[in-house]
């Protein structure tokens, strides 16, 4: 994971398989845990706790690129290229990156370089500036699994930015996710439906360790229940992640 801090003390989170590094610019003021802890607790928040993980055994390193600068909480092109050179170095197979800022080159240079068949799976949000808003980055870049919310319904969340490059859909509005502290409240954004598709890519990947980056995206999009218009399109990607099939112990 590749966020903003996480409280690793943080009682949904107890029991944990977590380690958290901070790797933002040290002489600015460090990022509040408030996002980072939401995400993580998605994905490994204790099972008999109010947000039970999706996959709460999975060994997670949260990676803390983020600073607070005026009052808003920034990610710098170095941080983040450290962070996802931190994780690649440790033989981390998949990312979940529940961010999005603009194009940058520096990024995409990076992110061509982790693509190909040894390469890592990248799930990233597909950002909240509205659906008049340029594509989002790192989400935009084709090698990543780009990812927007939806509700209970099926509506997709109505800030969500839209495109082309969109993959896939997950839930992600009135989610129940941990707070900074302690306790959990109700969250919404592209950002807390990464997780479910980054769950389902390590799920896919234990079972069949052997699949590249590109075997795991396309798996996962056939799976997909189709949304709005028939067939992959600009909101909604190939549809609802779909991935009852990898919770049958009897499918491998």
């Amino acid at each position: 994971v590749i966020d903003t801090g996480v409280n690793d003390g943080h009682d949904i989170l107890t029991g944990a398989r977590l380690e958290v590094v901070r790797l933002a610019d040290a002489t600015l003021d460090p990022s509040a845990a408030v996002h980072g802890t939401a995400v993580t607790s998605l994905l490994v928040g204790a099972e008999d706790s109010r947000v039970p993980g999706l996959i709460p055994e999975a060994e997670v390193i949260a990676v803390d690129v983020f600073s607070d600068v005026a009052g808003d909480e920034r990610a710098d092109v170095p941080s983040l290229l450290r962070g996802l050179d931190l994780l690649r170095g440790r033989g981390v197979r998949v990312m979940n990156l529940s961010l999005a800022g603009p194009e940058n080159g520096v990024l995409q240079a990076a992110l061509d370089a982790m693509a190909g068949p040894e390469g890592v799976v990248i799930v990233a949000a597909a950002g909240n500036a509205g659906p008049e808003a340029p594509p989002a980055w790192p989400a935009a870049h084709p090698g990543v699994l780009a990812v927007t919310a939806v509700d209970a319904r099926g509506r997709v969340y109505r800030e969500a930015q839209r495109g082309e490059h969109i993959d896939l859909a997950a839930p992600g509005v009135g989610l129940l996710a941990a707070t900074s502290i302690r306790g959990a409240r109700g969250k919404s954004g592209t950002s807390y439906a990464v997780p479910f598709v980054t769950a389902a890519a390590a799920v896919m990947l234990s079972q069949n360790p052997a699949l590249t980056p590109d075997e795991v995206a396309a798996a996962l999009k056939a799976q997909a229940r189709d949304l709005g218009a028939e067939g992959p399109d600009e909101v909604f990607g190939a549809g609802l992640l779909e991935a009852s099939a990898l919770c049958d112990p009897a499918v491998k």
